[in-house]
């Protein structure tokens, strides 16, 4: 058989429930996407594998889960929660224990296929809203039980997970309505387990539910977005896919209301304040371990999809794309929602996978964009029409100032299609032993290039590894880059020690450890080096203050413990 009559039996079966595998699989159960028969050939080449080697999987983690861990608390203690939030809202079984200790990191992936079980809660429990969450936290206080809280579980840090057992918080299944959208402040108030589409959905519809004059958006969309909750967004530091125009999830909050075990509090609704260090900037991105976020007061933006402009170019070299990008975002006339550059190894395989015609490559080759020298950018402007108009018109200028060619708005349309899809590839791929993971850092201008040479040097140290590169978030000082590596290794001892390298180099270059994904406790470990001692030490004595007890999500969540 050749290859191009062999195609891979890539699953369209749904998990059952209760399996590894309906914890592991990410978004819609019913959805699956494909590698393409580019990506599939480009697979073969790179790793050296053959059709044989596609024709059987390996473990697919479709077992019902088994836990054999009986809870550590206490009947009574089990019965006081109960007492809280209602028997319907406790779950003690083996599959919902493990499915909210679980996040989407590719680790997590591997050790499910196997069957391994990390840490667990004791007990699940799902608040009805922010009462329950305050009698939750005064009871496990008292009881020393350690809680952690799930929303959305698409962790890629290990931020939801049990590390010292107790009780795993469900914020999402009751506490997910927008409650109030205020026009005259053009804020809205949400409950933190509001995933991100009816979110917006909500916004945009916002004359007809809230009665408002004018149409919002969120202006966050990061590719978790359909499945990713409000809160989620905040306690990690989250950014969207929009972010240089709309701002990082930092930029976007407004005020917030937390229950922890030292009391309850909401940070004041200004719009500025000069009462010395804000207890609101303190609480972003603190993941859950000072207390449970249970309301927060969003900034909203005017929803115009009818004046969004899109542009894509290609640049001679990353060199280009850089310097271009750096002007763009340093020159003042305003700024694009979504923008993108690729590196040299992204842009090829990009170009591969999406089909590029062969007279389209020969065209760009004759012009000077060399096959692994070229690379792609592309974006939208938002906002008032004569604004949006203005912005592509600077950013095109300045393109073609630094050697691009314009390639219209394809590109842009192409990626919009499937920006939320992509991840839904790695059930596939893992099942024929193919890792793809990601990591991401923030740079400033003048260690770019140093930050991006080492990192991938490392990367491509390792034999048949792909290493693909982009920056999709911009400001003035800098940006970030988001290193995406794909190898073929299904042993989780293996991809630890990888993965650990990266963030090594991460570091010793430079860059930050997390842009926009949080730290979880996965990268917990590196955090006292990156910071300081002292820096380390602020952020414990917030913890000393807000959970003197140390039961909100303990064991290394931030490198605090």
């Amino acid at each position: 058989m050749t290859s191009k009559e062999f195609h891979p039996d890539w699953t369209e079966k749904s998990p059952a429930e209760g399996t590894y595998r309906s914890i592991f699989k990410y978004g819609d159960p019913q959805h699956f996407k494909h590698p393409s028969d580019a990506w599939y050939r480009m697979m073969k080449q790179d790793f050296h594998l053959s059709d044989a080697d596609f024709a059987d999987k390996g473990k697919e983690g479709r077992e019902p889960v088994k836990l054999n861990r009986p809870a550590a608390l206490k009947p009574n203690q089990i019965d006081a929660l109960q007492a809280i939030v209602g028997k319907e809202n406790i779950e003690l079984d083996d599959y919902h224990r493990v499915k909210y200790a679980s996040g989407k990191t590719t680790e997590e992936m591997l050790e499910l296929r196997e069957g391994i079980i990390r840490e667990v809660a004791d007990v699940v429990v799902h608040p009805r809203d922010k009462h329950d969450v305050q009698k939750l936290v005064e009871y496990c206080d008292k009881e020393l039980i350690p809680m952690t809280v799930f929303s959305a579980g698409s962790s890629v840090n290990f931020g939801c997970r049990p590390a010292k057992g107790g009780v795993s918080v469900v914020v999402s299944t009751h506490m997910n309505k927008l409650l109030e959208v205020n026009e005259l402040n053009q804020t809205a108030r949400v409950q933190p387990g509001m995933f991100g589409p009816a979110y917006e959905d909500a916004l945009n519809r916002a004359p007809e539910v809230f009665k408002t004059k004018h149409r919002y958006t969120c202006g966050h969309f990061p590719q978790s977005f359909e499945y990713s909750t409000v809160g989620g967004w905040v306690v990690t530091l989250g950014s969207g896919q929009a972010s240089t125009y709309y701002g990082d999830a930092y930029d976007i909050v407004f005020s917030q209301e937390y229950v922890t075990p030292a009391g309850i509090f909401k940070t004041l609704d200004y719009p500025a304040t000069a009462t010395g260090p804000k207890i609101n900037d303190i609480m972003k991105g603190s993941e859950g371990t000072f207390g449970i976020l249970v309301e927060v007061t969003m900034k909203i933006f005017r929803y115009m999809p009818e004046n969004r402009a899109r542009f894509s170019f290609m640049y001679p070299t990353w060199e280009a794309a850089v310097n271009a990008s750096r002007e763009i975002m340093q020159s003042e006339f305003g700024k694009p929602a979504i923008y993108r550059i690729s590196d040299p190894e992204e842009t090829d395989r990009g170009l591969k996978l999406y089909g590029m015609p062969g007279i389209v490559d020969k065209f760009l080759s004759m012009k000077g964009f060399k096959p692994m020298q070229r690379c792609l950018s592309l974006g939208n402007a938002e906002g008032d029409k004569d604004y949006t108009c203005l912005v592509v018109r600077k950013i095109k200028a300045i393109a073609r100032k630094h050697g691009a060619i314009s390639l219209g708005s394809y590109a842009s349309r192409k990626w919009e299609h499937t920006r939320y899809t992509e991840p839904y590839m790695r059930e596939d791929l893992g099942d024929f032993g193919i890792m793809i993971d990601t990591l991401e850092t923030a740079v400033t201008w003048d260690n770019l290039h140093r930050l991006h040479e080492g990192v991938r040097a490392y990367v491509k140290s390792r034999p048949d590894t792909m290493c693909m590169t982009h920056a999709s978030h911009f400001y003035p000082q800098g940006t970030n880059l988001y290193f995406i590596f794909i190898a073929h290794m299904d042993d989780p001892d293996e991809y630890r020690k990888f993965q650990s390298g990266i963030i090594d180099h991460i570091q010793k270059y430079g860059g930050s450890l997390s842009h926009h994904h949080g730290v979880g406790r996965m990268i917990g470990p590196w955090m006292e080096k990156h910071l300081g001692k002292e820096q380390m030490a602020v952020l414990r004595a917030l913890k000393r203050h807000f959970d003197p007890r140390n039961i909100m999500n303990p064991g290394g969540q931030l490198g605090l413990d």
